[in-house]
């Protein structure tokens, strides 16, 4: 019994020596065989300049914004809720909510920029704590800052101190990240109490900013109607809701924007368009 358990040790261990010199033998033959094989360098062209060639110009549309300066220190008795500016014949404000959004804020700055158009931006507070290079390049390239609360909550469900918290956060984290403070607000679905709406006034110094024109681009109409809706419904005086958070929004805005210059409207920021008239209250 002793003898065939030696010999079956015996067996396997020349079994695996056996294995390993067969390795080793096609590991030698196989770099052999790559040794013989000859490396050719592919052959060198000349290559000639493409002297036909020139970069694209950077694209600018034809139709500017004019660059205006005008005053933003609109009075706090001018009123508490503001919708549109009456007596208004050229100048618009554009508005754009909810944001900022990582990639759809920084795509619609670009087409501002191309058209000298300065616009106001209802920036979410946690939205301004998750992208503040954003939000200081909105100030950085002129736009103004308005306040949309911190989770963009129904208001009217809200107590006071709720209320008060969500507004005061947004505030203070929009003036760490910019240096600027909101002069603004707009309540989230544009749901406010009116007693809500004199007491933010009051401790705030914020009027309300609603609207006149709403494309209800929420719904993803589409891009089309967005741009059908805005142009039909502006008129002087305007402020003209839209939301930066929706990539169809963000591709309707040049052919709207290219729009309205077109019908001879000027753009202004919200605070400067409140400077210009009596505000009609809705």
């Amino acid at each position: 019994m002793v003898g065939k358990t030696e010999l079956f040790r015996t067996v396997k261990r020349l079994s695996l020596f056996l294995g390993a010199f067969l390795t080793l033998v096609a590991c030698s033959a196989e770099k052999s065989a790559q040794a013989d094989q000859k490396v050719v360098a592919p052959p060198k062209v000349a290559m000639q300049p493409n002297s036909a060639y020139q970069t694209p110009p950077y694209a600018r549309p034809s139709l500017q914004n004019p660059a205006l300066s005008l005053p933003s220190n609109f009075s706090p008795k001018a009123g508490v809720t503001f919708s549109r500016v009456n007596g208004v014949d050229r100048y618009i404000a554009m508005t754009f909510d909810d944001g900022p959004h990582p990639q759809n804020t920084p795509r619609l700055l670009d087409i501002l920029r191309q058209r000298n158009i300065k616009a106001t931006f209802y920036v979410i507070g946690k939205n301004v704590k998750t992208y503040p290079e954003i939000t200081r390049r909105i100030v950085a390239e002129g736009h103004e800052i308005g306040n949309h609360t911190w989770n963009h909550p129904n208001l009217t469900k809200l107590s006071p101190s709720k209320v008060r918290d969500e507004l005061t956060t947004t505030r203070d984290v929009i003036i760490r990240t910019t240096g600027v403070q909101p002069r603004t607000m707009r309540p989230p679905y544009g749901a406010l109490l009116t007693s809500q709406r004199n007491t933010i006034h009051r401790e705030f110094g914020y009027p309300t900013i609603l609207w006149d024109v709403d494309p209800l681009d929420w719904k993803r109409p589409g891009t089309a109607v967005v741009r059908s809706r805005i142009l039909n419904g502006t008129k002087g005086g305007s402020i003209v809701l839209a939301h930066d958070l929706h990539s169809t929004t963000i591709d309707a805005m040049p052919s709207t924007l290219d729009g309205l210059l077109a019908k001879g409207f000027q753009f202004v920021t919200v605070s400067q368009l409140l400077t210009m008239k009596q505000v009609a209250q809705p």
